[in-house]
This record gives structure tokens, sequence and C-alpha cells, in this order.
């Protein structure tokens, strides 16, 4: 049988490939870092890492890093509930709640883990999930696993919300569910407005902070600083793996009492083994950094707007962000392939995004700044793109 099925592997492969939407991986040989070193021994910058603050190489994290291992040992080798669970990992997640604001929080081995066990243990099919058009693919998957009705809104349309909320007013408990910061488009979801809408038509509001949380807001704190809005929402989810040091683990942190049945009936935590000790202590002392001071934040901010205004003024047709995301919209597949390609022949390490990534005709190249990049390292990503650019035809 297999005989069969390989066959029809490699032509879908195939198609793949002549499609131009195949993905290829590049070996890095070096720490993450505004600037790395390939296999082929290439240095190149890098501007398309979740590394949004620089912490992923810290010499603070890597020391706490340590300290955890050295202390804890390796792993736990079990789940939370069994003997999974140390004082490092109850630390960890009362600094998150301290930290958005929130009354409880709960650890998952990533983000992606936490996006889908939120549903299903909260939600049946009496009840209603509200969903932005270009949430995440871990929201979307984790609504896959829920019986509750499904509601679908465009991006951050207001409107096309409260159209849905109205249809949803038969169903017993309504929750509706957006992404922080659109990590394909860098749009901030009008999470204010949403909230409003929220207590008209009496729903449950729920964020993923993953791209927003340690970015948007003065102190990075995400939407609920950026909108003013501190305990009006009832459930965050983020990751550990982007700005907050880039290793790996997630979290859900919210109202107690959602987090309380979480941990009794969330699959993911109850049958995933515990985060490793060195991460969560790598992850207490970011909290406690991000506590003592703005710098990295302001460092962030400041290099994201001189990025989209150099870039803009060089022609390029780049999608409004409030956020560390500067999509440079190219519309073909195989186009943005190839300015990636010829961006890295110039020392600019980018990735092409297109279909099943993005919606078809909407490829483009996704460029993420860091505080970790200097301001000769954004001059010298701005003169690749105008150079590649106008060779490819993209500016004039």
């Amino acid at each position: 049988m297999y005989e069969k099925f390989k066959d029809h592997l490699i032509k879908e492969i195939n198609a793949i490939r002549d499609g131009g939407f195949y993905k290829y991986e590049r070996i890095i040989v070096s720490p993450q870092g505004a600037e790395i070193e390939l296999e082929s021994g290439q240095k190149v910058l890098n501007f398309c890492a979740n590394n949004y603050l620089g912490l992923s190489n810290h010499p603070e994290l890597i020391k706490a890093a340590q300290e955890g291992l050295n202390t804890y040992g390796y792993g736990m080798s079990s789940v939370r509930f069994i003997c999974g669970t140390t004082d490092l990992h109850k630390t960890l997640e009362k600094k998150i709640a301290r930290f958005f604001g929130t009354e409880d929080s709960i650890l998952y081995a990533a983000a992606f883990d936490a996006n889908g066990g939120i549903f299903e243990p909260l939600l049946t099919g009496a009840d209603a999930i509200i969903s932005d058009s270009l949430n995440h693919a871990s929201i979307i998957d984790g609504v896959r696993l829920c019986k509750a009705k499904r509601y679908r809104y465009q991006n951050a349309d207001m409107i096309a919300l409260e159209e849905e909320l109205k249809k949803a007013q038969t169903d017993r408990f309504r929750l509706i569910v957006t992404d922080g910061v659109f990590s394909m488009d860098g749009n901030t979801a009008p999470v204010d407005k949403i909230v409003k809408l929220s207590e008209k038509y009496d729903a449950i509001v729920m964020v993923d902070e993953s791209h927003s949380a340690g970015v948007v807001g003065r102190t990075g704190r995400g939407v609920s600083e950026h909108f003013d809005i501190f305990g009006r929402i009832d459930l965050i989810t983020g990751t550990l793996g982007k700005s907050f040091g880039g290793a790996i683990g997630g979290f859900t942190t919210g109202r107690k009492e959602i987090i309380e049945m979480l941990r009794q009936r969330s699959r993911p935590y109850l049958f995933s083994n515990s985060l490793p000790p060195m991460v969560v202590n790598a992850g207490i002392r970011m909290f406690d950094m991000m506590s003592e001071t703005n710098e990295l934040q302001d460092k962030l901010h400041a290099n994201t707007d001189y990025f989209m205004k150099k870039m803009s003024a060089a022609g390029f047709d780049i999608k409004p962000t409030q956020s560390a995301i500067c999509a440079v919209m190219l519309y073909d597949a195989k186009l943005s392939q190839e300015m990636a390609s010829q961006l890295l022949e110039e020392g600019i390490y980018v990735i092409g995004f297109y279909y099943p990534v993005v919606p078809k005709g909407q490829a483009r190249i996704r460029v993420q700044l860091s505080a970790a990049h200097q301001p000769e390292h954004l001059d010298k990503a701005i003169a690749a793109f105008t150079k590649v650019g106008r060779k490819l035809n993209v500016i004039t």
C-alpha cells in the first residue's frame, strides 16, 4: 500500500514546489540575534525572528536558565498534576498574572497548546464562539475541537462583529476571540471596541497576545495597556517564545475560575510534560527585567518607526502597523521567494510568505524589527530592500 501512497505524496510535493509554495529551511549555526551565522559560513542580519526585545541570547536569561538547570535538573518527566509542579512554575504563573493585571495564570508547553486547550473545556454545543477571520491557526484548530457554534467576522470589522453577536444572542454563552496583533499583517485588533461590544451583547472576550505582548503598549503589556482596558479582558493567551525570551512555552491568564477549570480539564495541560525548570526560571527573570526598565520597548518602538518611514519613502507597499511587524506586500509567491533569496545575497535574512500561510494573491515579505537591531542594521536592510526592489521592479 505504501508505494501507492508514496507516489501520491511525491506528486503533491512536486505540485507544491512547481507552484512556488515549497518551504526551504535555512540552517543557523549561531545563537539567535540581530546578526546570525548560517551553515554556509555567511553572516547575515536577521529581520524575520520573533525576537522582538532581543532577549533570545540575553546573558541574564542564560544565567537564569543555567541556575534553573543546576538547581532543578533537566526536565520534570511528568505532567503538572502528577509530579511536574515546582515552586518555579507557580512563581512564573503569578508573575504573568501580575504583568497582565489578571487574577491567575496557567502554563502550557506552547501557545499553540494554550489555544488548542482553551475552548473545549469551557464551552459546549449550547454556546457560541465568534472569531476574527485572520486569527492564528492555533485558534482555528482549538475552535475545531470544541462543539460550540462558530461565527466568523471579517478582520477587525466591528460592524461585522456586531452582526454576528446579534445572531448569537440565542446561544447560552458567547466568546469573542481575536489576535491582539495579527501575525501576517501586523495590525492591532481594536480590542477597546470589541470590549464595548462584548459588554453590550453580554459576551466573554479572549485575546491572543503572542505578537503583541512585549511589543504593544508603552511598557509592553499588550492591548490592555495600549487601549487602557486592564481588567476588562476575560482571557489572554500568549507565548514565552517571542518577546519573552524566545525559547518555548505558552500561557493562559485571566479570570481565576476559568484558569481553575482549565487546570482540571484542559487536555494539553493535563497530558503534556511540564515546562523544563531552566525555561521557567529564565521566564521568571524575564518578567522581572520587564518590570525594572522600559529601555527595550522604547528602542523597539523607535526602530519600528524609523524602518517603516524609510521603507514607505522608498516606495514599498507597506501595510499599516502598530506592532513590530512590517508586511512588505508583493502579491506573487514566486516573487516573494526570489526577493528573499536575493536579499540573502545582500546579507539580509528574510522569508517570503505565501499561501497557505497567507491568502492566495497576498504574498509578502514579513519584516520583524527587534530591540537588538542597531541603526546601521536598519540602514543596511533598507538599502538592500531598495536595491533588490528596483532590480525586480517592485519599486521604481
